[in-house]
């Protein structure tokens, strides 16, 4: 099993997620970089946080016409898990590969914070090592962050239970105050329609480890590596 890390000018969480990959859960992993075309080798793909070009025209609008996107296109089109965190998600949203939008944060400012997220579903090769309904403490950082999408998008996201992740309070509920960005339904993270392509705005590599404060976030890398070695 080996796992992909994308490396784009200005990512900058790359090397931390092939830490929590490598050192932290033993899993064969490597960075790659955005002018390969050819991932046949991989199993999985991980496209990490960052600034990719600086986030000039739109963030993630530039990483997502690069050539390495259409090589990722046809590993989910297999069926092979492919995960975007913060400026990975904003790429997979602008490459077409994820619905929806990630705006400006309703407070247009950078914000880098522990956020509460609730666990909407377990039905994704992300989130089987969780229980639904479980409240994990996942950081954030971003300044466009804010998920948006039409009605009818929004509808088919909560119909087909492509909801991951919500931002909540302590208790579990969802509430204006526990959202850091605006995003509507306090959606943290969605998948694709196969559940094989994970979106997430919150830094699971920032919660892997006791002395990050939080192992919340390692559950959805070892849920990954389950799923690849079950398939």
């Amino acid at each position: 099993m080996s796992i992909g890390i994308v490396q784009f000018g200005g990512s900058n969480c790359d090397l931390d997620v092939l830490h929590v990959l490598k050192d932290v859960i033993g899993a064969d992993a490597e960075l790659v970089w955005y002018k390969e075309e050819d991932l046949s080798r991989f199993d999985g793909i991980v496209v990490p946080g960052g600034f990719s070009y600086g986030d000039y025209l739109r963030a993630g609008a530039i990483a997502a016409r690069t050539p390495i996107m259409a090589s990722i296109k046809k590993l989910a089109e297999a069926g092979k898990p492919v995960i975007g965190i913060c400026n990975g998600f904003q790429i997979l949203t602008e490459s077409g590969l994820l619905d929806g939008a990630l705006t400006t944060n309703n407070y247009p400012k950078f914000k880098c914070e522990s956020t509460l997220l609730r666990v909407e579903t377990t039905d994704t090769p992300f989130t089987s090592k969780f229980k639904k309904g479980e409240v994990v403490s996942i950081p954030i950082a971003h300044m466009e962050g804010n998920f948006y999408a039409d009605e009818e998008t929004l509808s088919k996201l909560e119909n087909n239970d492509q909801v991951v992740f919500r931002y909540v309070d302590k208790e579990g509920k969802v509430t204006d105050e526990a959202n850091p960005n605006g995003s509507q339904e306090n959606i943290a993270g969605i998948v694709s329609a196969k559940k094989n392509v994970l979106g997430m705005m919150p830094h699971p590599e920032r919660a892997s480890e006791e002395i990050l404060g939080s192992k919340d976030g390692i559950k959805i890398f070892e849920s990954m590596m389950e799923f690849i070695s079950k398939n």
